[in-house]
């Protein structure tokens, strides 16, 4: 094998330019510190790049250099307050509760200004540990922390060199991994179509609920990547093929999520025949494409996708197979599986193009949404906002706040040694949710443990100095490289990095206790604050994520409505109708995943009524997204525009479920509404009929109509979401006044 493809493939991998950056800095920090003969140096050096590097934000270059500024502003500032108000412990908590606030309401604003406010927050931290490795008295201390900012600004310009150097490769890391979560979500979707009774499709709908918010989150990624970097670009050939590309997987998940009838009564209809292993295997293949794409975007190599052609063709011959036999009752369902064919075919057209997309078309409108705000009052507006205990924003900076705020006074009267690292243990570890701080908190404990235990052995094998200063190295880039994904092998490494550079100027061995007290004591104190101050069930607002995932679902009909009377165009309007459908769809997705890692008592939902309405918005979703691939300009005297008022009809009763879901009052029972919607429906059936004479082809053909099909499954999903809603509202009476203490 050809050296170059190895090097290639870890080129591809997308931590890997990370972790790169990441070493040169240390390694940078290291050899600066050797040339001036004093290996203290390293320490705040490297601090100031873990924080540099914490607070970097994706943009291009010229985004990154101002991004820089502005934390190298922030970093200052943090830096010398505290080194002003160290001698006052009173007057420092206080500016240590109104600036962890502060910063943690900023993020409000937008990711971008979350991320900055966060590594502020370390870096102040971080401070703390400098100034107290010298007892607070050393008349070396402010130029210790000039060093702290030389190591954040160090890193800051490898990232901006990096980017300007390999812009576009980001951008293709981010397609990649849309592709391959579609790929992901097409398997998964493939097997509702395995025609096998018995299985737990409610478990299987769950699944690809959750894949979806997968695929959503990439594709949210993937926009903001473009965005940023199209940003006076927009003549960029190559940047406009991966924006070409990303709109196209926009396309195939519309049609991917698309269903065109119940799978149940096709399962029935056709048990004993191959048609549904057919659309199993087509969708499977298509799966696998998608994920083969992802590699090829990735290498730059040709995609090929002949299988799944042949698949195509496969489900051709069946369906034509089964026409041909002429059972009567399969005559209605000829032409639902003939469309779910066509479905298909253009799903496979989507994926052949997506590789070489057409960036000269002219006819799609290439506009992307902006979601970061566009001035200063925009920005505060944003903040207000979530100025209301209603917010979690607002909850989790109250809540950070005080735990810091009592990790300080602790720390002041235990005077431990590196006492500091309690909050910075509290800081990492306690999160805008109980289920996420759980999580992080076991593994900063296990982290913690592996790591001492690991350093232990490190300093005590390789007494030597260069071999310690090499190890932490290495540990810095292995914290980078697994802290999303591997939390704990980040814990490790952070902790083993610590004890090497701080071996470098005293006894790491007395570091070791000290520095298992202090993650014991954050944990504790992030764990208390979570489950105490404000604490932010999820169950508590489960009925409001329905709300907006029933309000986001009408927004999208809407969107599809004004399409069948205006005529297709994939515009701004459309996209982000559709886009926030599925963001909704995939929020409460995620919420209802928090809420079952809460402790039993705190569900103030039962989660089985979360789960039914998750299935229930997923395949509502799934419909529109049928109903929207299908859209086109409808004729004033084609039968279908008789449907668009019943489409409103559906729209209408969708904002009275969410409003009455939102103000959580008892929902209307819908089953009179929606049987007059079923009824009008097949009134428009018949008469559609009529015009069509009584040959029974015409009759099979006028059956199956998309749009009206496709309004009568969302109809019938009304019922049981007034049903699923209801439930999501049917809280005990304590439950009430004790949340009316806390909004």
């Amino acid at each position: 094998m050809p050296i170059s493809l190895p090097l290639r493939r870890l080129w591809t991998l997308d931590k890997f330019a990370y972790s790169l950056r990441v070493f040169i800095a240390f390694s940078g920090a290291l050899l600066f510190s050797g040339l001036a003969g004093d290996i203290a140096l390293v320490i705040p050096l490297f601090l100031g790049i873990i924080a540099s590097a914490l607070s970097e934000t994706d943009d291009s270059w010229q985004g990154r250099l101002q991004a820089l500024v502005v934390t190298l502003a922030c970093f200052a500032s943090a830096s010398f307050v505290v080194q002003w108000l160290f001698p006052w412990p009173w007057l420092f908590a206080v500016g240590l509760a109104v600036s962890t606030f502060t910063l943690i309401m900023l993020g409000a604003i937008g990711q971008r200004y979350a991320t900055i406010a966060s590594g502020t927050l370390i870096l102040s931290i971080y401070s703390m540990i400098n100034i107290e490795q010298h007892g607070g008295v050393d008349e070396d201390v402010a130029s210790r922390q000039l060093l702290l900012l030389a190591g954040a600004a160090w890193y800051g310009v490898i990232s901006i060199l990096w980017c300007a150097l390999f812009s576009r490769q980001p951008v293709k890391q981010s397609m990649a991994r849309v592709y391959k979560a579609l790929g992901e979500f097409l398997i998964l979707k493939s097997a509702l179509f395995e025609p096998v009774r018995g299985v737990d499709l409610e478990a299987r709908r769950v699944a690809l609920a959750r894949q979806n918010g997968k695929v959503v989150d990439a594709l949210n990624q993937a926009k903001e990547m473009i965005f940023r970097r199209l940003e006076g670009q927009r003549g960029s050939r190559k940047l406009n093929r991966y924006l070409q590309i990303y709109f196209i997987a926009q396309d195939i998940h519309e049609r991917a999520s698309s269903t065109h009838y119940p799978y149940s009564a096709l399962t029935e209809a056709f048990f004993h025949h191959d048609v549904l292993f057919r659309c199993q295997r087509l969708l499977d293949q298509q799966g696998r494409a998608c994920r083969q794409l992802a590699k090829s975007l990735l290498l730059n190599r040709p995609f090929g996708h002949e299988q799944s052609e042949q698949a195509l063709a496969d489900l051709r011959a069946s369906i034509d197979n089964l026409s041909e036999r002429g059972k009567p009752e399969w005559r209605p369902l000829m032409h639902p599986l003939n469309a779910l064919a066509d479905n298909l075919s253009i799903l496979e057209a989507q994926i052949a193009s997506a590789h070489n997309p057409d960036t000269d078309d002219d006819r799609r409108d290439s506009s992307l949404y902006d979601r970061s705000p566009s001035s200063v009052l925009e920005a505060w507006k944003r903040v207000q906002l979530n100025l209301t205990l209603g917010s979690p924003t607002f909850r989790h900076a109250v809540r950070l706040s005080t735990a810091l705020l009592v990790g300080y006074g602790l720390l002041q009267w235990l005077d431990p040694e590196q006492g500091f690292w309690i909050l910075l243990t509290t800081l990492f570890v306690c999160r805008p949710n109980f289920a996420t701080t759980r999580r992080f908190l076991s593994q900063r404990i296990l982290g913690t443990v592996l790591g001492l235990i690991a350093g232990w052995a490190s300093i005590s094998l390789f007494p030597q100095a260069s071999i310690q200063s090499m190890i932490a190295v290495a540990a810095g880039v292995c914290f980078f490289a697994n802290r999303e994904r591997h939390y704990v092998i980040a814990t490790a490494s952070i902790t083993l990095l610590v004890l090497c550079s701080f071996n470098q100027v005293g006894d790491g061995f007395n570091l070791i206790l000290p520095r298992l007290l202090d993650t014991l004591v954050g944990s504790l104190i992030a764990g208390l604050a979570v489950f105490f101050i404000l604490p932010d069930w999820q169950g508590r607002r489960l009925y409001r994520e329905a709300a907006k995932v029933l309000n986001n679902h009408r927004r999208y009909l809407d969107e599809i409505v004004h399409q069948y009377e205006e005529g297709k165009q994939d515009d701004l309007a459309y996209r982000l109708a559709r886009r926030n459908a599925h963001n909704a769809d995939a929020a409460f997705s995620t919420l209802l995943t928090n809420m079952l890692h809460e402790p039993g008592h705190y569900r103030k939902q039962d989660a089985d009524s979360g789960l039914r309405f998750l299935v229930l918005s997923n395949t509502l979703l799934s419909h529109l997204s049928a109903l929207g691939a299908h859209r086109h300009q409808l004729a004033e005297d084609e039968d279908d525009a008789a449907l668009v008022p019943l489409a409103k009809r559906i729209s209408e009763l969708l904002e009275q479920l969410a409003e009455q879901l939102n103000k959580r009052q008892p929902v209307t029972p819908l089953a009179d509404q929606v049987d007059d919607l079923l009824a009008q429906l097949e009134q428009n059936a018949s008469d559609s009929l009529e015009k069509k004479g009584s040959d029974e082809d015409e009759k099979a053909i006028t059956l199956y109509r998309p749009i009206q099909s496709q309004l009568r499954l969302i109809a019938t999903q009304l019922g049981p979401l007034g049903e699923a809603a209801n439930r999501l509202t049917d809280v005990p009476v304590e439950s009430h006044q004790e949340e009316s203490t806390t909004a």
